[in-house]
């Protein structure tokens, strides 16, 4: 028998030697933990090693900004878990944002994209918007396509595209699938209360952690209505799940003229379906990381979990001076399940211990997420 198996795996490395095994056909490893399906990926982007590593290098590359003053990093910083620290993000010209960067984690999970559009449903199509938006400017590259894709013309991100995309043109095309590769690759699953839950460690949560826990999915809470499932926001998918929900929520953050009317900057939903009744609606993030993601909101005004939880407590916010005043625990078109609740100083305490719990600081310190040597991709 082994006479017969030697020849055969000198064959086999042989062939190899002179057919290198093609890179951009390798299935990709999610490395989840047992509990946690993967997520769905469109048939025309598959997954795969090369195209995350090419879209890593473009994501850290101030070269796709028209005027090379911003990258994607800029607005999505790995310390805040992909979000940033500031109320309202600026593009490269430093034209004003009207929404919060939205923090990048489990991205790939999401049943739809941004705060509020409800077509909107893979990151490739979401990527062409801070690329090619006028309204605000963030990339700027409108206007001067030939000038940006002419500098991915290095000889190593000639390379790379090659690798990642064999045969096909180094466009915006291709980098909108290898951006959003990377950023599909962006999951975390080791917070101590994934260690806790799923990996049986029962010292992975403080005694306060538990007890905030329990209350987060209490009924006298009802925080999981809005924020479930294993990746905390009811508005996920995964390869296993058929049904297709697409949810918004009005949690009264603000009721200008007491009819309901959020700013008109900004009125959620209804900005895409002009439907009277979507006014305010805007998607549950996730609260993986939540800690890290501050301010929030999608016009980053609460600045602190603990005035995000006052909110709830009261059953929506009361502006009483400036131009957004009102009281919102009376706008009508507010979800149901902002009710309001009672809570006392140490159950808040308990809660907010248990949010902190959701923090996973290998995904802020991966280094495979990290800023790579962009001297492997400019030539230098």
């Amino acid at each position: 028998m082994l006479q017969k198996i030697i020849p055969l795996l000198l064959l086999l490395a042989h062939l190899s030697a002179c057919h290198p095994l093609d890179e951009s056909r390798i299935p990709y490893d999610w490395q989840l933990p047992d509990d946690v399906p993967a997520p769905k990926t469109p048939d025309n982007n598959p997954m795969t090693a090369a195209k995350v590593a090419l879209g890593r290098h473009i994501f850290y590359d101030t070269n796709l900004s028209a005027n090379q003053q911003q990258a994607c990093s800029s607005c999505h910083i790995q310390a805040n878990a992909f979000a940033e620290p500031k109320t309202t993000s600026e593009g490269s010209t430093g034209e004003k944002h009207r929404r919060n960067a939205s923090a990048l984690i489990n991205v790939a999970y999401n049943q739809t994209l941004t705060w509020a559009h409800d077509s909107i449903t893979d990151i490739e199509t979401l990527i062409l918007l801070p690329l090619f938006g006028e309204s605000p400017i963030e990339m700027g590259i409108t206007g001067n396509e030939d000038q940006v894709l002419a500098r991915f013309q290095t000889e190593r991100y000639q390379a790379q595209f090659a690798e990642a995309f064999p045969g096909e043109p180094i466009d915006f095309a291709a980098i909108a699938k290898a951006l959003a590769c990377f950023v599909r690759s962006l999951t975390s699953f080791d917070s101590p209360f994934d260690r806790y839950v799923f990996a049986g460690d029962d010292s992975a949560l403080s005694a306060s952690a538990i007890r905030g826990m329990d209350l987060f999915f209490s009924e006298k809470l009802e925080c999981d209505h809005c924020h479930g499932n294993f990746n905390f926001s009811e508005s996920s998918t995964h390869e296993n799940l058929t049904l297709n929900e697409k949810p918004f929520h009005n949690i009264g953050l603000y009721n200008l003229n007491n009819n309901g009317a959020y700013p008109a900057s900004d009125n959620g939903l209804y900005d895409i379906t002009l439907n009277p009744n979507d006014r305010g609606r805007f998607r549950a993030p996730t609260l993986r990381n939540i800690a890290l993601t501050a301010p929030y909101m999608h016009d980053g005004s609460i600045n602190t979990l603990e005035a995000v939880i006052d909110l709830y407590a009261a059953g929506g916010r009361t502006i009483t001076e400036g131009e957004n005043q009102g009281d919102g625990r009376k706008n009508p078109l507010k979800n149901a399940f902002i009710a309001g609740f009672d809570i006392t100083d140490q159950e808040k305490q308990d809660l907010i211990a248990f949010l902190n719990a959701l923090t996973d600081t290998t995904f802020i310190t991966n280094p495979t997420f990290g800023a790579p040597d962009q001297s492997a991709t400019s030539g230098q």
